[in-house]
C-alpha cells in the first residue's frame, strides 16, 4: 500500500452545533448526503457525528490537497459505515477525479468524537503493490 495524501481536522461540537441552529437544512443538505443525514439523525444527539463527518471531509480535502477547490463540492465526500466495520470516505464525482490522478484508489479513514471535539484522519492510499 502506498500513502498518496495524508490529512487530518479537528471541529470543535459547539460551534458546529451553532452553525446548524442557525442555518439548519440549509447547512446540512449543502455539506452532508442523506445517507450521512439519516445515519447522524438516528442519534440521540447527531451533532457530534455531524461533526465528525464534518471533520472527516475536511480531512479528506487535505489528504487530495485541494481544499474546496478546482470543482470539489461538500457531498462529494461521503462518510460511510457499514454495521460492525470502520468508516471509509468515499469519493465521487470531482473528488474522485483528483484523487484517481494523484495516485489514489481508496480513502482510509477514522473518526473520534469526545466532549467538545471530533476529530478525523484520512489517507489517501493506493492498494497496488509498490515496486522497488
Amino acid at each position: 500500500m502506498k500513502i498518496q495524501g495524508i490529512g487530518i481536522d479537528l471541529v470543535q461540537i459547539p460551534r458546529l452545533r451553532r452553525v446548524v441552529e442557525r442555518w439548519q437544512d440549509r447547512f446540512l443538505e449543502r455539506v452532508f448526503t442523506e445517507e450521512e443525514l439519516a445515519y447522524c439523525r438516528a442519534r440521540r444527539d447527531p451533532v457530534p457525528h455531524l461533526a465528525a463527518r464534518f471533520a472527516a471531509k475536511e480531512a479528506g480535502l487535505k489528504a487530495l490537497g485541494t481544499g474546496l477547490r478546482l470543482g470539489v463540492r461538500w457531498r462529494e465526500l461521503e462518510v460511510r459505515r457499514e454495521r460492525g466495520q470502520p468508516p471509509v470516505l468515499v469519493l465521487s464525482g470531482r473528488s474522485r477525479a483528483i484523487g484517481e490522478a494523484r495516485g489514489g484508489r481508496r480513502m482510509l479513514l477514522t473518526l473520534t468524537h469526545d466532549g467538545e471535539y471530533a476529530c478525523a484522519q484520512a489517507m489517501l492510499v493506493d492498494d497496488e503493490a509498490s515496486t522497488p
